[in-house]
C-alpha cells in the first residue's frame, strides 16, 4: 500500500499541456513508467530522470503547484491537501494512473512499486553499516536487512515490516525509509522480508514477523543493539502485522516490544470506515487496491476478516499491551480505522501517542523527497520514535 509517482513519455505531453512550457520541459522527464521490458542501462536512467522531476516539486511555489493541479486546494474534514501531494496525484490522473495495482497483476504491481522506490530514494541518506542476513522462520529462511547506525554503544532495534497490502513490497521498495530512521533516530532496523500472498495466504505474513520478532530479541547484543529496547513497527500492512506481532507477543507471555510503532495501520479488515469510502478514489491507494489486497491475503485462507488474527481493531482484549506510537494521515482510506485502534488501544489502558498527520496521504512515508509537509510529518514520527525509545 505504498506510493506512486509523476508521469512519463506521451502521458507527460498530456499532463503537460497549457502549463508554461518551461516548467512542462522540466517535468516531462519524470515518474514511473510501467513498460514490461527495460535493459539495465534504461532502468537507471528512467530512475535518474525520475528522481529530478520529483526533487523540482518542493522548489516550487505553492500557488503554482495548486494553479498546475487544477487551481484549488482540497480541504476535507478541515484538513487541506499539501501542495506537493495535489500537484502528484494531478499528475497521476493526467497519465490515467489510478491505485497501486496494475491491472491485477502480481508481478507487475511488484515491479511498479520497486520502481517507484527507486524513483522518490533519496542517495544521500546513509547508515553506518548495511547487511542482508538470512533467519530462521516457520517455513524456512527468512531474508532481512540490518542497518546499524552511526555512533558507539548499544542503540535501540526497531523490527521493521513493510506495506504493500500483505502482496507487494519487499527489503529494497523500503530501503530508504529504513535508512531514513536508522540514521534520524539513530536506531537499529532490522526490515523483514516476510512471505506474501497469494503465493502465501493469511496468516503467513504475521508468522513470519512474530518469528524475526523473537529472533531479534535473542540476537539484539549480536547486531549491536540494547536488547531491552526492542520495538516493532511497519507502516500500512507492516503496521497491521506490527500490531498482531505485539498481541500474540503478550498472549503467548513473550517479552512485550519497548514499543508498537503503527504508521498508518490497517487494523480493521471489514472495511467498514467512512474514510475507506471517503478516500478511496484518488488519493493514492484506492479501494479497488484495498479489495484485491485484501482477497489475495485471505481467500482461500481459511481465515476470516472478522477474525481478530488479521483485524487487531477487532481483539477482544487489548490491555497490558507496549506502549504505541500511531501515526496516521488526513487524506488516507485507513485513517479511521487507524485513528479508532489508537483509541481503543487507550480506553484499554495502554499508553498511546496518537500522531495525526492532516495534510498528507497514504504512503507518505515512502515520499519524503517531495519536501514540504511530507518530509515534516516523517521529521515529527522519526523523532517521536527516537523519544520513546530513549525513555524505554
Amino acid at each position: 500500500m505504498q506510493a506512486s509517482a509523476l508521469p512519463i513519455g506521451p502521458g507527460a505531453a498530456r499532463w503537460a499541456r497549457g502549463w508554461p512550457l518551461s516548467y512542462a520541459a522540466a517535468m516531462t522527464a519524470t515518474a514511473v513508467n510501467t513498460a514490461p521490458q527495460r535493459g539495465p542501462l534504461a532502468e537507471k536512467a528512467l530512475a535518474a530522470g525520475n528522481r529530478v522531476g520529483i526533487k523540482l516539486i518542493p522548489h516550487l511555489p505553492g500557488g503554482l503547484k495548486r494553479l498546475l493541479s487544477g487551481g484549488r486546494a482540497i480541504t476535507i474534514d478541515g484538513n487541506t491537501l499539501d501542495p506537493s501531494v495535489q500537484m502528484m496525484l494531478a499528475a497521476q490522473r493526467a497519465t490515467g494512473v489510478n491505485g497501486l495495482s496494475v491491472a491485477d497483476d502480481v508481478a507487475a504491481t511488484r515491479q511498479q512499486l520497486r520502481e517507484t522506490a527507486r524513483t522518490v530514494d533519496e542517495p544521500g541518506v546513509h547508515a553506518a553499516e548495511i547487511r542482508n542476513l538470512s533467519i530462521p522462520g516457520p517455513a524456512g529462511q527468512i531474508p532481512v536487512r540490518h542497518y546499524r547506525p552511526a555512533g558507539a554503544g548499544p542503540a535501540p532495534l526497531l523490527v521493521f515490516y513493510h506495506g504493500g497490502g500483505w502482496v507487494i513490497g519487499d527489503l529494497d521498495t523500503h530501503d530508504h525509509l529504513c535508512r531514513l530512521i536508522c540514521r534520524d533516530a539513530a536506531a537499529h532496523v532490522l526490515s523483514v522480508d516476510y512471505r506474501l500472498a497469494p503465493e502465501h495466504k493469511a496468516p503467513a505474513a504475521v508468522d513470519d514477523a512474530y518469528a524475526a520478532y523473537l529472533w531479534a530479541r535473542e540476537h539484539a547484543v549480536e547486531l549491536g543493539a540494547d536488547p531491552g529496547r526492542v520495538a516493532v513497527g511497519g507502516d500500512s500492512a507492516g503496521g497491521n502485522l506490527a500490531a498482531l506481532v505485539t498481541l500474540r507477543a503478550r498472549d503467548a507471555g513473550a517479552p512485550s516490544p519497548a514499543l508498537q510503532w503503527l504508521i498508518y495501520p490497517a487494523t480493521d479488515m471489514r472495511g467498514l470506515a467512512r474514510s475507506r469510502t471517503l478516500f478511496g478514489d484518488g488519493f493514492l491507494l484506492t479501494k479497488h487496491d484495498m479489495d484485491w489486497f485484501q482477497d489475495s491475503y485471505l481467500e482461500g485462507s481459511g481465515v476470516d476478516d472478522a477474525d481478530p488474527r488479521v483485524s487487531p481493531l477487532l481483539a477482544g482484549d487489548l490491555s497490558g499491551l507496549a506502549p504505541a506510537l500511531v501515526v496516521t494521515a488526513g487524506f488516507d482510506p485507513l485513517r479511521d480505522e487507524g485513528d479508532q485502534y489508537a483509541a481503543k488501544l487507550q480506553a484499554a489502558g495502554v499508553t498511546v501517542d496518537h500522531r495525526r498527520m492532516g495534510s498528507v496521504i497514504h504512503g507518505f512515508a515512502q515520499l519524503n523527497a517531495l519536501g514540504g509537509e511530507v518530509a515534516r510529518a516523517n521529521a515529527e514520527m522519526i523523532s517521536a520514535f527516537r523519544a520513546h525509545l530513549a525513555r524505554a
